[in-house]
């Protein structure tokens, strides 16, 4: 074993090694002395291993030589040294740039005996939380009587306005006040996912599983999200409160007072309006007897859901009236639901195809191919002339003469904002377009906002506009909520709006699309990944508006973009919706994460003319 005693003596044994032969020689011959006779030892005869152990020599014993060979190795233990100091300095700096940026941190447990415990000492603090401990509640009326922030409405807009309240004052106190008997709850599910799963007991429970086949709550939150009603007044903290099943008649926007169907009286500092809308019927459909009323569904509850839900799981044959976004989503829906229970589905609607107020007519009439290959017996260009109540079966008479007998009736004709607080409260309606007449902040008068399908606002880009799609509700509703805690920011982020005919076909939307625009459409080959259950399989949500990334355009294509030809099968593609030679409008047909770019194409006002170019931007020719 080499033993280093000191840097000196760490060297070949060059110098020793003929030493150590001499003695070699040496050994030899002292072992040849005393070897063993046949009459006895000789005297003074050693055993060879004592003799070896006492002529051993150790590398202690030589000496190591001098020279260049020392002078080279200090050399390069010095270099290697100094690359070792060089290199636990730069360890040394890194560690400490991470603990300054909070890239890295260290966890030590907490010396108890060292942890400085807060007792209240302030007596006015003390008696107070020694009073609200000894509250009778039952003394505290269930509605309290003033609040700092109260929401007219319990949907989407709501729940985007108090998330963005409660991330810039974390002490506010916000009521909430609803008509339906839900705490806030998300609404296309209502119309997609929650009519393709197939577990029961979770759609019971108001679950549905997203096309990636994660489980998912309609509600945004949980019950044990929200305080008491009563209690909010007295939660140092603040917190969120829903009073459901009631609503507003009446509202003071001089005196900061609304009331309640059951003459509650309720004070605020700041108010939204977020009332929503409901879903408008036909003429001939209210005019129609009890009998046929009772087998009319309109759709936009959950309510709405369970009732038709319920009354198809045995009927033999169901009418969709409506050819928009909702008709033909329910239409895909039900076919699916058909294709199980041989159950007849039929779709009218007076449009060419579906989806004709808002699609290209080419891009309508695939979907309507697409919608009929689901099951779906679809009777476009017709309208709704007659309906009767004949035995057990209602009876639909059409302008074209035809008739349909059916069990069941669903009509999905589009919304009318719930405005009936203007006409008690003095508020400002829009003649054209519907819902409160608002600024661009969102503000109908002094403290009092309006956000969602009830709002009429200015967009400082596009013009004044009301829009009824679940992303508006929720960018409307986050601004309006900014702007009640002082933000004073105007309307400019376009919220986009998606529809999914199914896991396998889907669009995105922004801005204003109308068929009757001029359009210009890009369209390419999809491939597996082009598809509304890939895109939830890659982010993990079912909500596609809580997904947009940074727009971050993809490398230009280098396949020259090129229209639809007739016959052609649209994969995926670009539409692009024309007004004074300006794009206002795109959908982009099974094009997914991709919406950032579209929103800066409307914001920096793309010319006609370049649209080839800017559809590039898109990449909708990538192959993955």
């Amino acid at each position: 074993m080499y033993r280093f005693a000191s840097l000196g003596k760490i060297s070949p044994l060059f110098r020793g090694f003929s030493t150590i032969t001499h003695n070699s020689k040496h050994i030899n011959q002292v072992n040849l002395q005393n070897v063993r006779c046949m009459g006895g030892l000789q005297a003074g005869w050693k055993p060879e291993r004592q003799v070896a152990i006492e002529q051993k020599i150790t590398l202690d014993d030589i000496q190591v030589p001098e020279g260049s060979w020392q002078e080279s190795y200090q050399k390069i233990n010095s270099k290697n040294n100094m690359m070792l100091i060089a290199s636990l300095g730069f360890f040394g700096a890194t560690i400490f740039a991470m603990l300054k940026t909070g890239a890295l941190y260290l966890h030590r447990e907490p010396d108890l005996k060292s942890i400085e415990i807060n007792v209240e000492t302030d007596p006015e603090k003390i008696k107070a939380a020694a009073k609200i401990a000894a509250m009778d509640w039952s003394t505290v009326p269930d509605i309290p009587p003033h609040v700092p922030y109260l929401l007219i409405g319990a949907g989407t807009a709501s729940f985007g306005a108090f998330r963005a309240i409660k991330s810039r004052d974390p002490t506010a106190k916000i009521l909430v006040i609803g008509g339906e008997d839900n705490i806030p709850y998300m609404r296309p599910p209502l119309s997609k996912e929650l009519w393709f799963s197939d577990d029961k007991a979770a759609v019971e429970n108001l679950k549905f599983t997203q096309w990636n086949g994660k489980e998912r709550s309609l509600f945004f939150e949980p019950n044990s999200f929200y305080t008491e009603p009563k209690k909010l007044p007295y939660q140092e903290n603040g917190g969120v409160a829903v009073v459901t099943g009631k609503r507003v008649v009446k509202l003071d926007a001089v005196q900061k007072k609304v009331y309640l169907q059951d003459r509650t009286e309720i004070t605020y500092d700041k108010c939204l309006i977020a009332t929503g809308g409901r879903p408008r019927s036909l003429p001939i459909i209210e005019k129609a007897s009890d009998e046929v009323k009772n087998r009319v569904n309109l759709f936009r509850t959950i309510d709405d859901f369970k009732r038709l839900d319920k009354a198809t799981q045995k009927a033999q044959s169901v009418a969709i009236i409506g050819g928009g976004f909702l008709g033909s989503e329910l239409a895909c829906a039900l076919g699916k639901r058909a294709s199980s229970n041989k159950m007849k589905v039929y779709q009218v609607f007076p449009e060419s195809g579906n989806m004709g107020h808002v699609l290209p007519e080419y891009l309508s009439n695939w979907t309507t191919n697409k919608i009929k290959s689901e099951g779906v017996e679809v009777l476009a260009s017709s309208k709704l002339t007659s309906i009767e109540a004949k035995g057990r079966k209602i009876v639909l008479g059409l302008d074209t003469g035809e008739e349909l007998s059916v069990d069941q009736v669903v009509v999905a004709v589009g919304l009318e904002p719930n405005v009936e607080l203007a006409e008690t409260s003095g508020l400002e309606l829009d003649d054209v377009r519907g819902g409160f007449r608002v600024n661009a902040e969102l503000e109908a008068r002094s403290n009092l906002w309006v956000a969602g399908d009830a709002a009429c606002f200015y967009d400082i880009k596009l013009g004044r506009r009301r829009v009824e799609h679940h992303d508006h509700a929720v960018v409307s509703g986050r601004l309006a909520g900014e702007n009640m805690t002082g933000a004073a920011k105007p309307y400019w982020h376009q919220s986009m709006f998606w529809s999914d005919l199914g896991p396998n076909v889907g669009y995105e939307a922004i801005g204003i699309v109308d068929s009757s625009l001029p359009t210009v459409g890009v369209f390419a080959k999809a491939t597996p990944k082009d598809t509304p259950k890939a895109v939830v399989e890659a982010t993990g949500e079912g909500i596609r508006s809580e997904t947009e990334q940074e727009a971050v355009p993809s490398p230009p294509s280098q396949v020259t973009p090129s229209s639809p030809k007739h016959g052609e099968d649209y994969g995926k593609g670009v539409v692009f919706y024309v007004k004074d030679n300006v794009v206002v409008g795109i959908v982009l047909w099974n094009v997914f994460n991709k919406m950032p770019i579209a929103r800066k194409v409307i914001r920096d006002g793309a010319e006609n003319e370049d649209l080839y170019e800017v559809a590039k931007l898109f990449n909708i020719h990538e192959s993955s």
